[in-house]
């Protein structure tokens, strides 16, 4: 007969304090273990990324009117300025907008530099020109007269002032770039914006082409955004048509493209400080508001202003459904349209956009960002059918029978639709040059463009997944 022995209640005790000892302890919430020998805690190579919890609203003042530029030279001699550098290009700097800002710098006795070398669509080297110019300069401030392209390299160079002594890729973001947070102050900046797409003269964010990589990438940080964007309709009006056109279907991408990205709190990782939090962050209910309703403005109104250079109305709308989208986005963010265009546009083959006075070939950014989006938004469409009806209805489709298996589909046609309703646009990227052949190049392009990718919805799987997915819509995209 065996006989059975019951450790006491010390043995116990000593038993799972020697388990305890030789063990390291799990943090269920945190996924976490605390290391006997130390004390310090390391994170679980398994666990799983903890998932945002809240999100930040970043944006400049805006100040919103017919004839406003006429202040800005009251704005600097305000904030105590005395020396500006003015940036712009070769195409405004003999126009209407900046004729009347140069008066109202000159009328409150504002002193001022010019650089008006920025590249249409810049690549790194024409960025790196103006960020030595301003080097040299160091202003007291900054203030920008042009499109996206213009206000973008004003920020950056803006930015490689205060940081005298850092390299280029430091503030580029990642992987291209070292993704390096801004934890200084930057000098004021003032844009004023003469296009209506971008919205830049909201959000931190600055785009370029890096040459090496054959793709678009920038720098995104909350830090870069203006402390105002004074938006004069007047300064639209000398716009072309077909500027007009590329320029408004940036606002139609921003506006769908974050009305659509994840939610805020399905972004991973959760950052360990608020500075490291990105500008952009998914789909929250502010950026909704302004999203969806840049969104309603672009459907109305840029079909008129590209037929009609005389409506002043539509102008004006389209204006403000820049700036709308511009603070939308700029907190949400965008995502396989935009991911998609950069290497759209870094490997133009020689495709040159009719109604640009450029002496290089040029794939506009609002072109290179629709030109796969009925595509993209069939693709996204099951994630969320409710956000891609809700769009479609407002494109004109008719979703009182719809199902929701059917959302990406109904949205991706009335997309469709409109740019061909609009005229004149590339019906697939085979209009810009491209053939199937160069889908593995341009899939490839797209990849370390995780900013933005890591905000598509349906598309958070592995690296060979998400290659097969981009294949997938480059391809459906070659023709529509």
């Amino acid at each position: 007969m065996t006989t059975r022995i019951v450790p006491t209640a010390r043995q116990r005790a000593r038993s799972l304090l020697k388990t305890i000892q030789n063990h390291s302890a799990t943090c269920p919430c945190h996924a976490c273990t605390t290391l006997p020998s130390t004390g310090a805690t390391r994170l679980l190579a398994s666990a799983p990324p903890v998932k945002e919890y809240a999100f930040e609203l970043a944006a400049s003042n805006i100040r919103y009117g017919n004839g406003v530029t006429r202040e800005v030279g009251m704005d600097f001699k305000n904030l105590g300025v005395k020396r500006v550098a003015v940036f712009t290009d070769n195409n405004i700097i003999d126009l209407a907008p900046m004729k009347n800002t140069i008066e109202a710098l000159d009328s409150q006795g504002i002193n001022y530099d010019i650089y008006s070398n920025v590249r249409v669509e810049p690549k790194d080297n024409a960025v790196k020109d103006a960020i030595a110019w301003a080097r040299h300069l160091s202003p007291e401030a900054y203030l920008a007269v042009g499109g996206g392209s213009v206000m973008d390299t004003c920020k950056i160079a803006s930015l490689y002032d205060t940081y005298s002594d850092a390299d280029f890729l430091d503030f580029v973001n990642a992987p291209l770039g070292k993704g390096r947070p801004v934890d200084r102050k930057l000098k004021p900046l003032i844009a004023i914006p003469t296009t209506a797409g971008t919205g830049s003269e909201t959000t931190g964010t600055a785009i370029f082409d890096l040459v090496a990589a054959k793709a678009k990438t920038g720098i995104a940080h909350r830090a870069l955004k203006p402390l105002l964007g004074i938006v004069d309709p007047i300064n639209t009006q000398s716009m072309p048509s077909q500027v007009k056109s590329s320029s408004g279907l940036d606002v139609l991408c921003h506006s769908l493209e974050s009305w659509t990205a994840i939610p805020y709190y399905e972004r991973v990782p959760r950052p360990t400080n608020p500075i490291l939090r990105p500008a952009y962050q998914g789909a929250n209910p502010i950026s909704d508001v302004f999203s969806l309703e840049a969104l309603k403005l672009t459907v109305k109104y840029l079909p008129r202003t590209v037929k009609d250079p005389d409506d002043h109305e539509a102008q004006e709308k389209m204006l403000l459904a820049a700036t709308l989208a511009g603070v939308g986005f700029g907190n949400a963010g965008v995502h396989l349209c935009h991911g998609l265009s950069y290497p759209i546009s870094g490997m133009n083959k020689g495709y040159k956009h009719a109604g640009y006075k450029v002496d290089h070939a040029i794939i506009p950014h609002g072109v290179s960002v629709a030109v796969t989006a009925p595509q993209v938004f069939r693709f996204t469409g099951p994630t969320n059918p409710d956000r891609h009806l809700a769009a479609a209805q407002i494109f004109g489709a008719d979703i009182s029978n719809a199902k929701a298996e059917s959302a990406g589909e109904i949205l991706g046609e009335a997309i469709q639709q409109f740019l061909i309703n609009l005229g004149d646009q590339p019906r697939g990227i085979s209009d810009l040059g491209f053939s199937k052949d160069d889908i593995p190049a341009l899939v490839e392009g797209a990849m370390p463009q995780n900013r933005v990718l890591m905000l598509a919805p349906n598309f958070q799987n592995d690296d060979d997944q998400k290659r097969a997915d981009l294949a997938s819509i480059l391809e459906a995209s070659l023709t529509y």
